[in-house]
């Protein structure tokens, strides 16, 4: 079993999103029962919260179902359970640094680094912009979520 949590600051937008996503690609794999995926927030803004409707409805869109999610915030078991932690920017990056035990540290990612042909570095929050922001997260976490699966097949041959 392989396990992949995406972190973000309130786990209602970019996480899920990537969550809805990566599952979908993995499912489309047959790698549902192999490849183990959460997502979480570094923050308790949200707990317990569905993701937000913006997210939902740009996802529906390209047939990503988030609606059965709900938000959590990271747990120290998490640095442990997780064979891959990926942040959705730097700023949540370092918050899970600070908190990361140091034999887990190999296990801290950046989600754009699967998307080496992107220039950005970071996935942007869309919560405070409009619709269009929810559109651009689901372009760079589609690119970012084929490579992250590209890596996890190759490094255990699956």
């Amino acid at each position: 079993m392989v396990s992949v949590l995406f972190v973000c600051m309130g786990n209602i937008c970019r996480s899920p999103t990537a969550q809805g996503v990566f599952e979908r690609l993995v499912e489309d794999c047959d790698l549902a029962t192999i490849i183990q995926i959460d997502s979480a927030g570094t923050h308790a803004y949200h707990i317990g919260e569905k993701p937000d409707e913006r997210a939902t409805a740009a996802a529906l869109k390209r047939g990503v179902d988030l609606r059965a999610q709900k938000a959590r915030r990271i747990r120290p078991d998490d640095f442990h359970e997780f064979d891959y932690i990926i942040a959705m920017d730097s700023s949540n990056y370092e918050d899970l640094a600070l908190n990361c035990p140091p034999e887990h540290e190999s296990k801290l990612r950046l989600f754009m680094e699967f998307a080496p042909d992107i220039e950005a570095k970071d996935v942007p929050d869309p919560y405070y912009g409009g619709v269009t922001g929810f559109e651009r997260v689901l372009d760079l976490i589609e690119v970012a979520a084929a490579g992250l699966l590209t890596e996890i097949r190759q490094q255990h041959k699956l």
